[in-house]
């Protein structure tokens, strides 16, 4: 038995009544009123990623058009930033998205409660000016800026119930509507469909006061705000265009941005918002978002002046990039793993899915195939202050056989082919090449390797039309529990279908938890038994952000672990 597991039986004893298998949470009880702490308002100046099939893009957009050609460089007189934005997003409204090229796009276009510090990437007072906590950590209290939408209509807390409620209704189908549920109390019962909405715990105390009860303290709450999960949206555009709201000619929304163009499969386009509450500190006229998941192509238009942000760079250009001044490389919390479908044949034995992972070399990967300072892991949670994390990453064929062939399968024989599905691009294409290649020489296995473009990976992925799927996870705050609530009994990102009801529990158990070593021990323990247990998923590498933007040129853009860069902060030195 593993050495956590002392903790995870006392926890399980304790906390059965708390979490059905399903991992349904019991609505919280009120919390106390008394205020115990008051944030200051913002300062004036100074991002995934995946569940139930969101809507395709195509179905909003306009219809596609020959590409748009690259525009001249901008008159001096006009402020424009362009960005390698990756593939096609899926949507532009906040409730039907999920990724890195949506997040980059929402923080243009639109502002919560919380937005992020573009040098910490902590949250700090966005859309509302400052908040208050009761003294049991459970109730939060908003005070609002009085500020409007683009189109001069005010924005008041009724606009954050609404939206928040329609992020969370089962009708929407929003494949992040599993994220808030983890936060509100009432929320997971309302998205199951086993409640109405009047038991989420969000009210409008007047115009400009929102008040919001959790299920437990959260310690990391502030910071998951800044989610798009949690965004504010106009419930008088939505109600008047449908799904139409979010097309140029429709659009509103209360970011820095408005959306002035959408050329799909192309770029996408956004300008000044002059009715922002603090445009005066927004000081580009306009960001150009353009869709390419292609790195080559899109490191030769950034040598050719043609980008000022360069979000991916290809491997084979990788050398060449890590030897310019403008190569920008952090840490990144983040981590490249496998996912797998653990309910299908031969997958559902934990010692197949243990085997796979024993027969990969994650250094040998790190070191020959990424190249990129990329450190190999061995747990989805990056090593984190406080947290310890599983340990080095192992690799051991000998025992990767032993396990395969207790499975039935001695020396691979009568291991069935299977697929391995991953989003189109080289970088996936590379890693998941020299994983084929390990599975057949270490176990004598062999898979067929499937790519699919990112909006259909996504749909499938989800749903959990897969052997074996490529994921990534960017966290979505600064806590180990963002690596690792999505793998609960029936979360919308755990395509893999994982269900383990001490796991469950122990989710659940954290998230009533004050912060400390305590409860990062009951995570850790949690980790364990996803990992070193049952092998639910199999993690690589912990990334590093890699970019390239010429920051003597460009202020406000700044490295930080959670690769967020608001193109609210960035300005023309």
């Amino acid at each position: 038995m593993k050495k956590f597991m002392t903790i995870a039986l006392c926890v399980l004893l304790v906390s059965l009544t708390l979490v059905s298998c399903g991992g349904k949470k019991e609505e919280a009880k009120p919390a106390a009123t008394t205020t115990t702490t008051t944030t200051t308002t913002a300062p004036a100046t100074t991002a995934k990623a995946e569940a139930p099939k969101a809507e395709a893009p195509k179905a909003e957009a306009p219809k596609a058009e020959t590409p748009a050609p690259v525009e001249a460089a901008p008159a001096e007189d006009k402020v424009v930033f362009r960005i390698s934005n990756g593939a096609e997003p899926e949507s532009l409204d906040p409730a039907k998205i999920q990724g890195v090229p949506e997040h980059r796009l929402y923080e243009a276009l639109f502002e919560g409660l919380i937005i992020f510090d573009p040098k910490t990437a902590d949250g700090i007072p966005g859309l509302a000016e400052s908040w208050t906590v009761s003294e049991d950590g459970m109730t939060y209290t908003f005070k609002l800026r009085k500020a409007n939408w683009s189109d001069g209509t005010p924005i008041t807390a009724n606009d954050v119930v609404y939206s928040w409620l329609r992020e969370l209704a089962p009708e929407t189908a929003s494949p992040y509507a599993w994220f808030p549920a983890m936060f509100l109390a009432g929320a997971a019962e309302y998205n199951a469909g086993e409640a109405d909405a009047s038991v989420v715990g969000i009210k409008a105390i007047d115009d400009y006061t929102f008040e919001m009860k959790l299920i437990g303290p959260l310690p990391y709450v502030i910071g998951a705000l800044g989610h798009y999960s949690f965004a504010v949206v106009p419930q008088h555009t939505i109600e008047k265009y449908g799904d139409a709201w979010v097309l140029p000619e429709n659009f509103v929304g209360n970011g820095p941005y408005v959306l002035k163009e959408w050329t799909p499969q192309s770029r996408i386009v956004v300008e000044k918002n002059e009715a922002y509450w603090d445009k005066d500190n927004v000081k580009l006229d306009e960001v150009i978002f353009y869709a390419s998941d292609d790195d080559n192509t899109n490191y030769n238009m950034y040598l050719a002046g043609e980008i000022d942000w360069l979000t991916g760079i290809a491997q084979d250009r990788l050398e060449s990039a890590q030897m310019r001044t403008d190569y920008q490389v952090a840490p990144q919390l983040s981590t490249y793993y496998y996912t797998i479908q653990t309910t299908k044949a031969p997958f559902d034995d934990p010692r197949v899915r243990k085997a796979l992972s024993y027969a990969v070399d994650r250094q040998t990967l790190v070191d020959q195939v990424t190249k990129g300072g990329q450190l190999a892991g061995w747990g989805i949670v990056p090593e984190m202050a406080g947290y310890e994390g599983l340990g080095e990453a192992q690799f051991d064929p000998e025992y990767a056989q032993q396990l395969l062939a207790e499975a039935g399968y001695p020396n691979g024989v009568g291991f069935p082919t299977f697929s391995l599905l991953y989003n189109t691009n080289d970088a996936h294409k590379q890693i998941a090449e020299y994983v084929q290649r390990q599975w057949l020489e270490n176990l004598n296995i062999n898979c067929e390797l499937e790519n699919q473009e990112w909006a259909t990976y996504l749909a499938n992925r989800n749903a959990g039309n897969f052997d074996v799927a490529r994921a990534g996870w960017v966290g979505d705050y600064q806590d180990p529990n963002t690596f690792l609530d999505m793998f609960i009994t029936g979360a919308g990102m755990n395509g893999g279908k994982y269900s383990n009801e001490t796991y469950d529990v122990l989710i659940n158990e954290a998230a009533r938890m004050e912060a400390g070593p305590d409860r990062f021990e009951v995570l850790l323990t949690a980790e364990d038994i996803l990992i070193n247990e049952d092998q639910a998923i199999l993690p690589f590498y912990y990334y590093v952000s890699q970019n390239m933007i010429d920051t003597n040129k460009w202020g406000g853009w700044y490295p930080n672990t959670m690769d967020y860069h608001p193109t609210k902060d960035i300005y023309l030195k």
